[in-house]
């Protein structure tokens, strides 16, 4: 399997990683920097789509190895042009051009991204199962005093006319477990030999949860 080992040589800076947790780094004035860390191993470039059959350019990759028992035939066809390696986690990435570099069977490493680079990062937020709207929307609480009694509940939730609730009305549901992405982060850190990069501040999801990096446009 070839290797794409330097950063000046790929043009899509992408990667699908691991999140370990959070730390932090204390700069040559004393300054304080909370960062998060995300276990980076290389990703195999798996399919690359063109315009012309397609209608779209885009490259997909794979990250970790799956289970042979996990892979049915129609994937491990798809991921035998790629190689011996049977991704468990595949991701694709739109890119205005399809480079010489960009090929099925190349990786990407954490090399590709250099501190002080800026990034956005997407995850799946903590998941907090059905939650009120003081909790899932910061609504005010009703007052416990001079006969109050609506202490936690919503409110009003609409008007005699038209006889129905409006969708995306602010009510109690579901909360978290949904995609996030936090934009212009910054590269605080890239350990190329342990395979992780360091962003500055709170990337959501919990510990060995899924994190899609990649540059800030």
């Amino acid at each position: 399997m070839r290797t794409t080992m330097c950063p000046y040589g790929v043009t899509m800076k992408a990667l699908i990683t691991r999140k370990v947790g959070m730390t932090s780094t204390i700069a040559e004035d004393g300054v304080v920097t909370a960062i998060t860390l995300l276990s980076a191993s290389p990703c195999v470039i798996t399919q690359v789509k063109t315009a012309d059959p397609d209608g779209y350019t885009a490259v997909q990759i794979g990250f970790e190895e799956a289970k042979k028992q996990n892979v049915n035939k129609a994937q491990a066809g798809h991921f035998a042009k790629a190689g011996e390696i049977m991704p468990k986690i595949i991701r694709e990435f739109r890119v205005d051009e399809i480079t010489e570099d960009l090929k099925v069977g190349e990786t990407i490493n954490p090399e590709v991204f250099s501190i002080g680079d800026e990034i956005d990062v997407t995850g799946t937020s903590k998941g907090k199962g059905w939650a009120g709207t003081i909790k899932r929307h910061n609504f005010h609480r009703g007052r416990k005093t001079h006969g109050g009694r609506s202490y936690r509940r919503p409110g009003s939730i609409g008007s005699m006319y038209p006889q129905k609730i409006f969708k995306g009305k602010k009510m109690a549901g579901h909360m978290g477990a949904e995609q996030v992405t936090v934009k212009n982060l910054k590269v605080a850190l890239v350990d190329t030999e342990l395979g992780v990069i360091g962003v500055t501040g709170a990337v959501p999801g919990p510990r060995n949860g899924i994190v899609i990096i990649k540059e800030a446009k």
